[in-house]
């Protein structure tokens, strides 16, 4: 058995840890040089000043994250069984969640593999490793997966600007197989770019939404604006949305949305629509143009903490331009995926650009990320999905 290094919490350092939060930041760590010395990723043990056992941690000395839980245990030894074990867990839950293998196969610190996001595409697979700890544990992630269901492509896409916070390089890379990935939602079947699309390929955390709002699409017309490869709209479609406008700035993801359109016979009613899609809601409303139900999905507006106020006056912007483009008696799906944005705010934000577009709504439904996409009660920055079902008269 291999024992980690002991890391010791600076006194008053351990009030949030003794709360069940996953993280110390470097202040509440007593730092020594030869703490500063460890490489980053190194799993060690944690405890107070006091000498209460906090378990075992992956440590980055410097991270402002400088530590992040991984075992309750002390004496867990943080090898390739541990991550077998963890991932097989992980894999339990979601065949018990889901009746086929599309799906957020490891959500971070919820699944407890903090910075590890793992999205599973039937026998393909997508790595993130947000963390030096993950990084480093890569080959033993890798390994855990071929022993669990040994997957035909896995795909490290470790291009997220996380990354720079932990000291890692940015970079996508196939660590085993080659080919491509396809997903199945909504009776579809979906190209998924593991080297080339957005994050790990696919948006797993809006499936339910987009059931849900593909139900209010049958016989009238839908926009889904910032819609990737069309998750949105091609549901709609598929639910018998008379007709579906897709809108997306990347001509790569709306090809993507147009051959699953054309291999699911629906291709004739929907419309690809190349633009930068604030601009074009502008153009848009300026046109009177209207559609029965409107999707609103944009990227994250908040990068960081600092953001929040610029990112609030853009949801309230969003909201009024998509709002003025409901027909009445419409509905308005509007989401934030910014978790530097509070529930609250967001719905404060969003009432305020319906309310300039001069619109009256009920508020239908209030959703997050389904459920293969955990949040760690500790850790609300986890629940970082936000969406609002408006009907507007």
């Amino acid at each position: 058995m291999t024992e980690h290094p002991l890391i010791r919490l600076a006194p008053g350092g351990d009030r949030r840890v003794k709360m069940g939060h996953p993280w110390a930041f470097s202040n509440e760590i007593a730092m020594t040089p030869a703490l500063r010395a460890i490489p980053p990723g190194t799993p060690v043990r944690l405890e107070g000043d006091d000498g209460v056992k906090h378990g075992v941690w992956h440590f980055n000395p410097h991270s402002l994250i400088a530590a992040r839980r991984l075992d309750a245990d002390p004496a867990a030894t943080i090898d390739a069984a541990w991550y077998q074990r963890r991932l097989a867990a992980c894999l339990a839950l979601r065949e018990r969640l889901f009746d086929a293998p599309f799906y957020r196969l490891v959500h971070a610190e919820a699944d407890g593999l903090p910075g590890l996001v793992i999205d599973r595409y039937g026998d393909a697979v997508a790595i993130q490793a947000n963390t030096a700890g993950m990084d480093a544990a890569t080959p033993h992630i890798l390994a855990a997966l071929n022993a669990l269901f040994a997957p035909r492509l896995v795909v490290a896409r470790n291009d997220s600007a996380v990354r720079k916070l932990e000291g890692l390089a940015e970079s996508v890379t196939a660590l085993q197989g080659e080919g491509t990935a396809t997903v199945e939602e909504s009776g579809l079947s979906f190209p998924v770019d593991l080297l080339g699309g957005q994050k790990t390929g696919w948006f797993f955390d809006q499936r339910a939404n987009r059931a849900m709002v593909a139900r209010l699409c049958r016989g009238r017309s839908m926009l889904d604006a910032f819609c990737h490869t069309g998750g949105f709209g091609l549901a709609a479609a598929a639910a018998g949305a008379a007709k579906v406008t897709l809108l997306d700035r990347s001509e790569h993801a709306l090809d993507h949305a147009m051959q699953a359109a054309r291999l699911a016979g629906f291709a004739d009613r929907v419309t690809p629509l190349k633009a930068e899609a604030l601009e074009h809601l502008e153009k848009m409303a300026a046109s009177a143009r209207k559609f029965d139900v409107v999707v609103a999905d944009p990227p994250a507006f908040a990068k960081t903490r600092k953001d929040q106020p610029a990112a609030l006056r853009g949801y309230g912007k969003l909201a009024r331009l998509a709002a003025g483009l409901v027909a009445k008696d419409g509905i308005l799906f509007i989401a934030s995926c910014s978790h530097h944005v509070s529930p609250g705010d967001f719905t404060d934000a969003v009432g305020w650009g319906v309310h300039k577009a001069r619109r009256e709504a009920r508020l239908l439904a209030t959703v997050g990320a389904g459920p293969d996409h955990p949040v760690h009660p500790g850790l609300p920055e986890s629940a970082y999905l936000k969406g609002l079902l408006l009907h507007l008269t």
